[in-house]
């Protein structure tokens, strides 16, 4: 039995009523459009670390293609990749999808299986899959861990485990059976609406009461919304270092994008030159891009994109070996200026700190020049964490690079000039990070580093109405950060 004192079974009661009004996962709503077992693994597997929407729509376009395993088989990898695209891993989900009619017809007559240990024979298909496609397509009792379930069956002290496979056998040996077919869809939707992984929304949680609040750090509540900013009124502006554009294109980008709905979007580490990229995101609809890419194939380059046709586009700081890098880009628009920039990194043993410090005085040069006619943004990944507040570990970096002396006092001068941090305008609180390293989990822990910003000139902070950093989007190293800035 649990060692909490948490009462799970008063947790289901109140969880049924409260996402009774929630979107229902894609797997789940699949399997109430149709019973075919192939449609429910099919969708199963393209709903792998991509967002429901993206599912539906990618699931829809290929089972008008292809609604059973003969027709399934009559497709290419490449119609397949083009059908689901752009879900998460869409390539390998592409190849494994097309080894799956094969599959069934080898080992088990054409027809889906209906044990976990047969599914998990097919290709693409690990336990968590599996588990789904049992209790989903089948209604037999299976219990599916995901990350949510993982995540809240270890918050409410229900399990202690280290991974979702160690939470699948603790439940199958402690969770009451009559739970089994329904705790994925009930904590799936609930971690999706309301407990997020990232500051959670225990202001409005019906499980406030009871629950331990083990270890997390809960949002700070809404405003109220008659101060809220809304499109109307305001510039929505986003700013998201994607260490490498054709990577995360496989990742959910073009979901993310028009998730954050945002009126400017600057991206920074593009790695690639408009050619190399689809058309899916050199037009995307409703807006106009600039590219500004490295010299160096694979390396560096900024992009920005926009509802609104600037004035004047402005490539570089007039200095070529920065410039050779494509690291910055300068929209005018008739009452700002948006200044989206890659900085350099300072590199082990801050073998480049000099030309990193060289590249903050020309660009505070640059804002002023332009601050002196209109207001001014200065978007982009810094490179720098600014105070020991904007790191995990301030003390065992102390000299490397993005928190030595010298880059934290090439930051301050370009605020000391009247440029200021409008995230820190609004949360003062600790442990709110941009950037995780892919080693060590550093993300699933949170130990991070936040380097990536927003700036605006002294005399317009006044039109700054927000700043918020959405490390619930995933991808990248980074996660993108926003501000809302007021028309004019």
């Amino acid at each position: 039995m649990p060692a909490s004192p948490f009462s799970l079974d008063a947790a289901v009661r109140l969880l049924r009523k409260e996402v009774a009004g929630y979107q229902v996962p894609i797997v789940d709503l699949i399997a109430a459009q149709t019973e075919d077992p192939f449609k429910v693994l099919t969708a199963t597997i393209l709903s792998a670390r991509t967002k429901d929407e993206v599912t539906a729509a990618a699931a829809r376009r290929l089972f008008a293609r292809a609604e059973n395993a003969e027709t399934l088989a009559s497709l290419s990898v490449a119609e397949i990749e083009q059908l689901i695209f752009p879900v998460g891993f869409f390539r390998s989900k592409a190849k494994y999808l097309a080894e799956l009619p094969a599959a069934l017809a080898r080992d088990f007559g054409g027809n889906v299986p209906d044990t976990v240990e047969e599914l998990i024979r097919l290709p693409g298909v690990g336990r968590k899959t599996a588990n789904l496609v049992v209790t989903v397509a089948f209604k037999k009792p299976a219990i599916c861990v995901d990350t949510h379930v993982h995540r809240l069956m270890n918050l409410w002290g229900y399990v202690q485990t280290a991974t979702p496979l160690e939470t699948e056998m603790a439940l199958r040996a402690t969770l009451p059976q009559e739970y089994w077919l329904e705790i994925n869809s009930l904590l799936v939707a609930f971690g999706q609406g309301t407990c997020k992984p990232r500051f959670p929304h225990c202001d409005r949680c019906v499980l406030a009461e009871l629950c331990p609040r083990t270890g997390i750090i809960p949002r700070k509540p809404p405003v109220d919304k008659k101060v809220q900013p809304d499109n109307a009124s305001t510039w929505r502006m986003v700013s998201w270092n994607v260490n490498g554009l054709r990577a995360v294109l496989e990742k959910g980008f073009l979901e993310a994008f028009h998730r954050l709905d945002a009126d400017i979007v600057a991206l920074q580490e593009i790695k690639a030159v408009p050619e190399q990229l689809p058309a899916a995101v050199r037009s995307i609809p409703g807006y106009q891009a600039w590219w500004h890419p490295a010299k160096k194939r694979g390396y560096s380059g900024v992009a920005v994109f926009s509802r609104k046709k600037p004035l004047n586009v402005m490539y570089g700081l007039g200095r070529e070996d920065f410039d050779a890098e494509g690291r910055v880009l300068t929209l005018e628009f008739s009452d700002f200026y948006f200044v989206a920039a890659y900085f350099p990194n300072a590199q082990d043993g801050l073998k480049r700190l000099a030309f990193k410090l060289e590249f903050c005085q020309a660009m505070l040069t640059h804002l002023n020049r332009l601050a002196a006619k209109k207001s001014v943004l200065l978007c982009g990944d810094l490179n720098v964490a600014h105070q020991e507040i904007d790191l995990a570990n301030p003390k065992a970096n102390v000299h490397n690079p993005g928190f030595s002396p010298e880059e934290r006092a090439g930051l301050e001068e370009i605020m000391q000039a009247g440029y200021a941090d409008t995230f820190r305008l609004f949360h003062p609180e600790p442990h709110r990070y941009s950037w995780w390293s892919y080693r060590t989990a550093a993300r699933e822990r949170n130990v991070g580093w936040r380097i990536d910003y927003f700036l605006v000139d002294a005399k317009s902070q006044d039109r700054v109405r927000e700043a918020e950093i959405h490390d619930d989007i995933l991808g990248s190293d980074h996660c993108p950060v926003s501000i809302a800035f007021a028309r004019r």
